[in-house]
Parts: C-alpha cells; sequence; structure tokens
C-alpha cells in the first residue's frame, strides 16, 4: 500500500467533512464523486445547485450536500460572524455581505462555523486567495506565529529518509522566513510529518554549509533557526546547519558532521528558503520520479489546503483525504 493510498484507509476510519468551494470547475465535481463513492469524506460543494446539477451531468454527487450562500439559512449569521471577526480591521456589514457571497470565504466560514472540518481550494484560485480567507477567519493555531506549506515526497527505490518518503519545507508559500519564521516551519514540519507519515520526524535544517564549514548571512540564519527550534523543541531530533548530502547519506554525515544525531538519517528537509524548496521539490519530482503531495498547509487553526491549478480530479481527491487526516488529529 504506498503512501496516498494509506491517507485514503486512514480517512475513512472516521469521516471528516471537506467543503469545497470551486464548485464551478468540473474537476471539482468529478472529485467529489469520486470521494463520495470511495468513501474517503463527506463532500460539502458551495455553489448553485442547478449550475452544479448542469456541471456533473451524469456524475453521481447525489451524497453530497449542497449549500448555497444566498439561499442558505444560516446566512445572514455567517454575515454577522465575520463582521465582527474583522470589524477592528475597518469591515463594515454591507461589505461582509458581499464578501459572504465569495464561495471561498463562504466556505471558510462553514469550518469556522463547525459545520465542515476542513476546506480544499486551489483548483481555480491562487494561493493567496486560499490562504487570504483562513488566516481571516481562521487564524493561526496557538504557539505558531506563521502559515507555512510543505510537500509529501515519496521517491521510488530510495534507502533514505522513511522508505523514501520525506517531508520538504517551505517549498510553497513563505518566500525567504527569517531565523524565528524557519524554526516555527521546521518545528511544525515535524509534527506533520509525524501525522501523515505515522513515522518519527528526523529533522535537517539545511544549508550550503555543514558545521560552519561555509560562514555567511544565510548559514548564520540556519544556524539561529536551528538553536530556535531546539529551544522549541528539545525534544525533537533536529540539527544544522547540514548540506543535503549529510543530512541523507550516512557515510557523508559521519565525516562532515560526527556525532549529528540527525546527520545521514533526515527524513524532513527545512530549506533556507522558497527558491531552495521549490526548486528541490520540484528537481525531486522530474528527475527521480518521486510522487509529489502537496502544497499542504500547516499551521492554520483548522486544516486548509491549497491545491495546484493544474491539478487532475484525482489530485483533488488525494488533498481532500490528507485534510480528512488532518482533521482526525485535531
Amino acid at each position: 500500500m504506498n503512501f496516498l493510498e494509506r491517507i485514503c484507509e486512514r480517512a475513512k476510519t472516521d469521516i471528516k467533512t471537506i467543503v469545497l468551494p470551486e464548485s464551478e470547475d468540473i474537476r471539482t465535481i468529478k472529485a467529489a464523486a469520486m470521494i463520495q463513492e470511495r468513501g474517503i469524506a463527506n463532500v460539502v460543494l458551495v455553489g448553485d445547485p442547478d449550475a452544479i446539477a448542469k456541471l456533473a451531468d451524469g456524475l453521481d454527487i447525489s451524497k453530497a450536500r449542497i449549500v448555497n450562500p444566498t439561499t442558505y439559512e444560516r446566512f445572514d449569521e455567517y454575515v454577522n460572524a465575520f463582521y465582527e471577526l474583522r470589524k477592528a480591521k475597518g469591515m463594515t456589514p454591507e461589505k461582509a455581505t458581499e464578501m459572504m457571497k465569495d464561495y471561498v470565504y463562504f466556505a471558510t466560514m462553514m469550518v469556522k462555523m463547525g459545520e465542515a472540518d476542513g476546506m480544499v481550494s486551489g483548483a481555480a484560485h491562487s494561493t493567496a486567495d486560499t490562504v487570504r480567507p483562513s488566516l481571516q477567519i481562521l487564524k493561526t493555531k496557538p504557539g505558531t506565529s506563521m502559515v507555512s506549506a510543505f510537500f509529501v515526497m515519496v521517491v521510488p527505490d530510495c534507502v533514505y529518509g522513511e522508505n523514501g518518503i520525506f517531508v520538504y519545507a517551505d517549498s510553497g508559500l513563505v518566500e525567504n522566513p527569517n531565523a524565528e519564521g524557519l524554526a516555527d516551519i521546521a518545528v511544525e514540519s515535524s509534527k506533520s510529518f509525524a501525522q501523515l507519515v505515522e513515522a518519527d520526524p528526523i529533522v535537517a535544517m539545511l544549508s550550503y554549509s555543514t558545521y560552519g564549514s561555509a560562514k555567511s548571512e544565510l548559514t548564520e540564519k540556519v544556524i539561529a533557526a536551528t538553536k530556535i527550534a531546539k529551544e522549541k523543541a528539545p525534544d525533537l531530533l533536529l540539527d544544522g546547519e547540514l548540506q543535503a548530502d549529510a543530512a541523507l547519506v550516512p557515510s557523508v554525515g559521519q565525516s562532515k558532521a560526527p556525532g549529528s544525531p540527525v546527520a545521514g538519517k533526515a527524513n524532513v528537509l527545512v530549506f533556507p528558503d522558497l527558491n531552495c524548496g521549490n526548486i528541490a521539490y520540484k528537481l525531486t519530482q522530474r528527475l527521480a520520479k518521486a510522487e509529489a503531495y502537496g502544497p499542504i498547509l500547516q499551521g492554520i487553526a483548522k486544516p486548509v489546503n491549497d491545491l495546484s491549478r493544474g491539478c487532475s480530479a484525482e489530485d483533488i481527491v488525494g488533498v481532500v483525504a490528507i485534510t480528512a487526516v488532518q482533521a482526525q488529529a485535531q
């Protein structure tokens, strides 16, 4: 059973409700049909029932709940709740009314109000359009200073990591975190790895330097982040700064970082910035023929996940399953 099959089986053990706001996209409708057929989650589609039925055109989405914001009996309650959340930022009741007609904002409020356990969006929206409502409505999770994103990378025929499974972070959202932000990403990524992979995280803070082999502003950030992360999570197996080969290959790790509890064993790779993380995941995906699941968001108070705008219906099913498993953990 591969990684995604295990995730789907776990999702079935405690069915969660996931809301999909992009009901005007056929990929979402196809995914909803597959999710319900496989018993992965309960699905809520936000949109106009007639338009959804026309788009479905023979696809069985009969088990999905369809909610039209403008005719929903709790619409005014949602508007008032959103207004109260944002009035200190200049929100007016009139503007709140208009914003609750936006399917992504409405879906996010469904999660806030307890009518859904998580949301998946991004097939037809930018990452910013998915994340912004979540930050405004759901906020960051207690003890977390920022929202970040990671990919689960599954590399075939790989002896490194957790049988070829890794978390790459941040590979999708935070462009250039400072030392405190990088430490936060590392700690949250370790939790995400344990949650999704069900194995002990071993975290490498990556750099072009290992243990002071080079010295610059770039390496100093990683060194500082490593120190902060160790203070935040003293029981976590985490070390840095480490070059990628020292983090992954036992013989190289022993040579470059003797005595390190992480060198040669890492399964969570924390990159110093988004340039490094995004390039690395794409190279791994293409050159090693790896499966890349993400970007998966972490640090939000409730599970919300982004999709690539080039995603397939099957990709949406996978992200919904991951979101459901995240919701189970909460």
